[in-house]
């Protein structure tokens, strides 16, 4: 495994931590994961993914092969959990302010022929991507990068419902795409809802499964 971490980071503590999300952290959940073989195993991804819960980046940390360097809201870089954050070569990022220090950091990372993790809707919620910040597509088309997207359901317990035992979390992991490297800002927007309506697309599917799958 040789995919670029951020400067400070140890590798080793890394495939720990991927290990833990593979094993250990899953035991609360029967995770299924779909579409694996479609993440490109060499040179510069974006991956894209919808939030709704807390244990998202956690599940995904383990479920894709390859190294994912995830960029994490900065509340979480506290104390013990953000010094191991940082260790395992994550990027804290400060939500609804400019923060070019976290995206520039990751943009090294896409060069060097690495993985990149952005949940584009910025904060948790319905997971059903409805808006999209620009950061994706800005690390996408600023390093050559093609963007995977990743729809992830069951992470979010139900509303009215009590504490669930061993629930079924899948992921499906779609098709590498290309964004358009025009200039501009609207070109970035257009871009930028490119990657909302391609990993939007991806939920509705995955929330067809699964209903199909009841």
């Amino acid at each position: 495994m040789t995919d670029q971490l951020p400067e400070g980071s140890a590798p080793w503590l890394h495939d720990i931590g991927r290990w833990i999300s593979r094993g250990p952290f899953r035991t609360p959940f029967r995770v299924r994961v779909h579409g694996a073989e479609r993440m490109p195993l060499e040179g510069p991804v974006v991956v894209v993914a919808n939030h709704s819960s807390m244990v998202d980046g956690p599940i995904l940390f383990g479920a894709l092969p390859r190294r994912v360097v995830f960029l994490i809201k900065q509340e979480m870089f506290k104390g013990v959990v953000g010094t191991l954050l940082r260790k395992i070569g994550q990027l804290a990022v400060r939500r609804g302010e400019p923060d070019r220090a976290p995206l520039l950091a990751a943009q090294k990372v896409l060069r060097a022929g690495g993985v990149v993790g952005v949940f584009p809707e910025g904060t948790r919620g319905s997971g059903d991507v409805t808006e999209a910040q620009k950061g994706a597509a800005w690390l996408a088309r600023s390093s050559g990068a093609v963007v995977v997207p990743v729809a992830c359901r069951g992470t979010l317990r139900p509303a009215g419902t009590g504490r669930r035992f061993r629930p079924v979390v899948d992921v499906l992991v779609g098709e590498p795409f290309e964004l358009p490297t025009d200039k501009g800002r609207q070109a970035l927007d257009k871009a930028t809802e490119q990657v909302r309506d391609r990993l939007a697309t991806l939920v509705a599917e995955l929330d067809s499964q699964r209903g199909e799958a009841r």
